[in-house]
C-alpha cells in the first residue's frame, strides 16, 4: 500500500484541480447570496524577534484537513440578532460577530467586537466545488490560556509571518492562497501597532479571484492583473516570463509559491 499523501500535497492537488471548474467572473460573484461566507481572526502579539501571529492546525480530515489557519469558521443564523437586522446589516458587521464566536469556541478567548479591524475579503473563484467568502480581521492578542477544541483544532503555535512562510517553501506546513497572502503581508510590519495601523489607513483589501493555468502551474490573479479581466481570460503569463504591465498574483505551481504585486 502507498504511503498516504501528506497534506501539503492533498492541498495543492485541491487548487490544481478546482481551476478546471473555474469559469469568467460576473459582478455579481463577489457578493453572491448563494454561497457561504466565514470569518477569521489574525491574532498578533509582539514576541522577542518581532511580530507575532496566532496560528492553529486544522485536523487531518474535512475541507482544510491538515492545513495551518487562523481562527475562525462559518457565519452561523445566530451570528445575526434578528431576521430584520439579516437583511439590513451588512456582510461585514455579521462577520465580525461571528469572527468573535468562533475564536471562543475554537480556542477559547473573549474578544472584543469593536476592536477587530477589516484586513480584507477574499471571495474564491467562481465556479469552483468549494466556494467560501471569507473576512479576515485583525486584532492583538487577548489575555489568558488558550483552550482548544480537541475536534476542530491539533494544535496551535506563534509563529513569525516570515517563519510560517518559510515552512510552507519547504513543504512542511500546509497553507491555502489566502493565509499565504495575508502571512505575506504581514512581515512588511515589525510589530502588532504597525499591522493595525496600515490596516486602519488602508481600508479593506477586496480579493476577488481570477483561476488560470500558467506554464507552470495553477496561478490565482486580484484586481490590479492586466490579466485579471475577462478579456485576458485563458492562459496566464508565468514570473519566469518577460512581464509587462501591472502584476497582483500568486504562482502556486511549485514550492516556494511566488507572489508579484507592482502599485
Amino acid at each position: 500500500m502507498p504511503p498516504p499523501t501528506p497534506p501539503a500535497d492533498r492541498a495543492l492537488q485541491a487548487l490544481a484541480d478546482s481551476i478546471g471548474g473555474s469559469r469568467t467572473r460576473r459582478p455579481e460573484d463577489a457578493t453572491d447570496p448563494a454561497i457561504p461566507v466565514a470569518a477569521t481572526v489574525v491574532l498578533m502579539r509582539d514576541g522577542a524577534e518581532g511580530l507575532e501571529v496566532l496560528m492553529i492546525e486544522r485536523p487531518d480530515r474535512g475541507s482544510f484537513a491538515g492545513a495551518w489557519v487562523f481562527p475562525g469558521g462559518k457565519l452561523e443564523d445566530g451570528d445575526c440578532l434578528t431576521d430584520a437586522e439579516a437583511e439590513a446589516v451588512a456582510e461585514e458587521a455579521v462577520a465580525r460577530r461571528a469572527a468573535v464566536r468562533e475564536t471562543a469556541e475554537e480556542i477559547g478567548l473573549g474578544l472584543d467586537a469593536d476592536a477587530l479591524v477589516t484586513l480584507s475579503c477574499w471571495d474564491p473563484p467562481p465556479g469552483i466545488a468549494l466556494r467560501i467568502r471569507t473576512w479576515f480581521f485583525l486584532t492583538p492578542a487577548a489575555t489568558g490560556a488558550l483552550t482548544l477544541a480537541a475536534d476542530e483544532v491539533e494544535t496551535a503555535e506563534w509563529l513569525r509571518p516570515a517563519d510560517a512562510l518559510a515552512r510552507h517553501g519547504r513543504g512542511g506546513f500546509t497553507l491555502y492562497p489566502p493565509t499565504w497572502v495575508t502571512l505575506h503581508g504581514l512581515t512588511a510590519h515589525p510589530d502588532a501597532e504597525s499591522a493595525l495601523g496600515a490596516a486602519r489607513l488602508g481600508g479593506v483589501q477586496r480579493f476577488e479571484t481570477v483561476a488560470r493555468r500558467g506554464g507552470e502551474g495553477p496561478i490565482l490573479l486580484w484586481q490590479g492583473d492586466d490579466e485579471w479581466d475577462a478579456d485576458a481570460a485563458g492562459a496566464a503569463s508565468d514570473a519566469g516570463a518577460e512581464a509587462s504591465g501591472s502584476r497582483h498574483r500568486l504562482e502556486i505551481g511549485a514550492l516556494p509559491w511566488r507572489y508579484q504585486r507592482t502599485d
